[in-house]
């Protein structure tokens, strides 16, 4: 059924047809930047680990001495 006043308007390209490619551009860079921030994060976290054992062992020898050129006497009673 071909109705007369139906008007055939020529294709043009929208300018939403783009849109999904730029879309996943988008999310693409925001999981590159999403990923750069946990790597930065965990090596931080890295460093403050060893920071702390560090100060851990610092802490240990500073509360107790090494015995190792320890002299005892005996008192004889």
């Amino acid at each position: 059924m071909n109705l007369p006043f139906k008007i055939n308007q020529p294709k043009t390209r929208d300018a939403s047809q783009g849109a999904p490619g730029m879309v996943t551009v988008i999310f693409i860079a925001l999981l590159a930047i999403m990923m750069v921030l946990v790597m930065v994060e965990s090596s931080a976290v890295i460093r403050l680990h060893r920071e702390v054992k560090l100060l851990e062992k610092q802490q240990i020898e500073r509360l107790h001495p090494a015995q190792t050129n320890l002299v005892t006497i005996a008192i004889k009673p």
